[in-house]
């Protein structure tokens, strides 16, 4: 199977718990539990595969049911699956909280497999290969810092376009030398704090605090409201419409990734990238699931009527 990006990264399992009621804490909640696939990578590679891309996933699993459910959730998603297997390792879970509106209340995440996934293993024959087959790589903080830098390093000596995602506050950090490197990079409000140690005042500041900070390019989004992309020469911002009724805000971030890169890989300006990265988050949004199954070109352009319009900054 050819392919145009390459996925490396998380690709876990998921646990989430619904409370059905206003959250107790310290005592015992009444809810639901719901297990499916996710990590950030896999999440963003599953919703590209999906709006058409042809996407190859590198991710690290166990050797256990866990790692075989991954698998399988990758091939029902049209994705080219090239897993690294440790055989006497767990696969990484996240285990999840979520409020009756949808929002997070505290999650766990055991990703101990991650560490081990060094760049040694970047050295791999399949995986460089892969490398320079590739188009675009997408990355996450998953990874490992030094992998990190070395994955950007072997990317920027190829000329192949590097993205990535936060993933979170403290995750975000492992970007930090290979910032300059980096040709997007996909954060909340949280992570550009963590990543800068800086808070914006307006959220059109973060072009100009996260430049100082080394990045070429990167967008910051903040819930349901303004969402701001930049790249060397320009920066654009978008004010998201209300979403009717969220079911679930996991994977929402990553769908706004997916949205974005396959604007801007198709030659689109950051006004437009926006619009469909919010357009994709949306449809994600209104899903119980972290990738909507369902998602196709022709929803996404349905639901896009529905975005307004971005703006270049000045």
């Amino acid at each position: 199977m050819s392919f145009d990006i390459l996925a490396i990264g998380g690709a876990h399992i998921d646990r989430r718990g619904r409370l059905f009621g206003d959250t107790k804490p310290g005592a015992s909640n009444p809810g639901q539990w719901f297990e499916e696939v996710g990590g950030g990578v896999f999440n963003a590679a599953c919703n590209l595969s999906r709006l058409g891309h042809r996407v190859r996933l590198i991710a690290p699993r166990g050797g256990d049911p866990a790692g075989q459910a991954v698998t399988e959730a990758a091939q029902r998603a049209g994705l080219d699956d090239c897993p690294v297997v440790f055989l006497d390792r767990a696969t990484p879970s996240y285990t999840a909280i979520i409020e009756r509106d949808g929002n997070l209340v505290i999650a766990l995440a055991d990703m101990a497999l991650y560490d081990i996934f060094s760049a040694r293993r970047l050295r791999a024959r399949s995986t460089r290969d892969s490398i320079d087959a590739a188009g675009h790589v997408l990355c996450d903080a998953n990874l490992p810092g030094a992998t990190i830098t070395a994955l950007a390093d072997e990317t920027s000596a190829r000329g192949i376009g590097l993205s990535a995602i936060a993933i979170s506050p403290a995750k975000v950090l492992r970007f930090r030398e290979a910032l300059p490197r980096i040709d997007h990079l996909f954060l909340n409000v949280a992570e550009a704090e963590s990543l800068t140690g800086k808070t914006a005042d307006r959220p059109e500041d973060w072009p100009t605090l996260l430049r100082l900070a080394g990045l070429r390019g990167g967008s910051v989004t903040s819930g349901g409201r303004v969402a701001i992309a930049f790249d060397e020469t320009s920066a654009a911002a978008i004010e998201p419409s209300p979403v009717a009724e969220i079911a679930d805000v996991t994977g929402a971030g990553d769908a706004f990734a997916a949205g974005f890169l396959k604007t801007r890989l198709a030659g689109g300006d950051l006004c437009e990238a926006l619009r469909q990265a919010v357009a994709t988050a949306s449809i994600t949004l209104a899903s119980r699931h972290a990738t909507e199954e369902n998602l196709t070109p022709q929803r996404l352009e349905t639901q896009l009527a529905l975005v307004p319009r971005a703006r270049f900054l000045p």
